[in-house]
């Protein structure tokens, strides 16, 4: 009997499983991790308080409840020797694919040296405890691969700075500027988890077979490398800089419309009104200011309009990538990070999920309608000599 059932491609809108870690409703431009606003979060939380949410399911209580999930987080950047020793050679070879295609490397070497096992295998205490030196490490992880591969030594973590700032000074190696960290520090909340992402859904997907959490991280970081997903943040800034002027953004972006270009930086598969998190990121752009920003909002201006003359009926505005790029690019990261910045948020949405998972033993196995020429057919007899 036939007990496949006719689904959308990309499997758009269907329900694969029940999650409380949060939900996107694209027609409302509303996300949110647990019961709270991931926006509002970003506002006015730091990203240890949201990691702490979707790890342990509430908000630090106190000053002296944050104050221990920070001093329990805080070493686990430092990396193990045998990784350390490692990352030079990692980063040679991973000079032209870049830091997240090191990550992926890196991150399975992590997890053997340290003795992750199969989460199957594991308590939930010490699934999290993986979960948890993985995210922390990351950064590390990241910033180390990129300075190795400009020719610049790592920088050593340091306890005493929160997740984002410390990310920009291994990053830089410099003191960083409080309204950058901040900035970055909001961003890298507002991306930490978005519904059944391609990645996410992929770390889910691996977790049900009972793997180890950095086999579960690595099969996300390489479904969130492709250029459809997590790799357009400096796309969209390619894309202001092919333009140029504002006298050319009319001309240029008619001519990439009418060719059936995607404009990098606009339309999202699940909103249907503006991306919250470009609203909020746009906001932090105008707060810095400059020619950058201001070409920036020209561009999604006329875009928009473009767009609405000659796709009528399409809601298309622009998504995370756009505003993303500009602020990134305004706080001094370079472009080639851009991406693995948004991996090092999107880490503790991975392991938030992939620990969920764990929790339900039942492998995901979807099934696929064929195609191909109707079977059974004879074999044919080999050839002849």
């Amino acid at each position: 009997m036939n007990t496949t059932f006719e689904v959308p491609r990309g499997l758009a809108g269907v329900v694969v499983t029940e999650t409380e870690l949060g939900d996107v409703r694209g027609r409302e431009g509303f996300y949110h991790y647990r019961q709270y606003s991931a926006v509002e979060l970003a506002a006015g939380r730091s990203f240890e308080d949201v990691w702490h949410l979707m790890f342990r399911g509430t908000l630090p209580a106190d000053s002296a409840e944050r104050d221990a999930f920070a001093a329990e987080t805080a070493p686990l950047r430092r990396l193990p020797a045998q990784v350390r020793d490692a990352l030079p050679g990692l980063a040679r070879a991973t000079r032209l694919s870049g830091p997240l295609a090191g990550l992926r490397t890196a991150l399975s070497l992590l997890g053997a040296s340290a003795g992750f096992r199969p989460v199957y295998d594991l308590d939930p205490g010490r699934r999290a405890a993986d979960a948890l030196a993985a995210c922390a490490a990351v950064p590390t992880l990241l910033t180390a691969l990129h300075r190795l591969g400009q020719g610049l030594e790592p920088v050593e973590p340091r306890d005493d700075l929160p997740y984002a700032a410390n990310y920009l000074y291994m990053l830089t190696g410099r003191e960083p500027d409080p309204a950058a960290a901040r900035a970055v520090e909001r961003y890298l909340i507002s991306t930490v988890d978005h519904g059944f992402n391609a990645s996410t859904f992929t770390a889910r997907v691996i977790a049900s077979t009972g793997a180890d959490v950095a086999a579960c991280l690595t099969g996300a970081i390489g479904a969130l490398s492709g250029p459809l997903h997590g790799g357009a943040p400096s796309r969209a800034l390619d894309t202001l800089d092919a333009i140029g002027t504002v006298d050319r953004i009319g001309p240029w972006i008619r001519e990439r419309v009418l060719a059936g270009d995607r404009i990098m930086g606009f339309g999202h598969p699940v909103y249907r009104t503006e991306d919250p998190r470009s609203r909020m990121l746009r906001e932090i752009a105008l707060q810095f200011g400059g020619p950058l920003v201001d070409f920036a909002v020209e561009v999604e201006r006329q875009v928009e309009e473009i767009l609405a003359e000659l796709k009528p009926g399409r809601e298309l505005h622009t998504n995370v990538e756009f505003y993303a790029g500009v602020v990134m690019e305004l706080c001094g990261l370079p472009r080639e990070m851009f991406t693995p910045t948004f991996c090092a948020a999107r880490v503790v949405g991975w392991s938030a999920n992939i620990l969920e998972q764990a929790a339900d033993s039942k492998i995901i196995r979807p099934a696929a309608r064929y195609t191909g020429p109707t079977p059974p057919r004879p074999v044919p007899l080999p050839p002849s000599d």
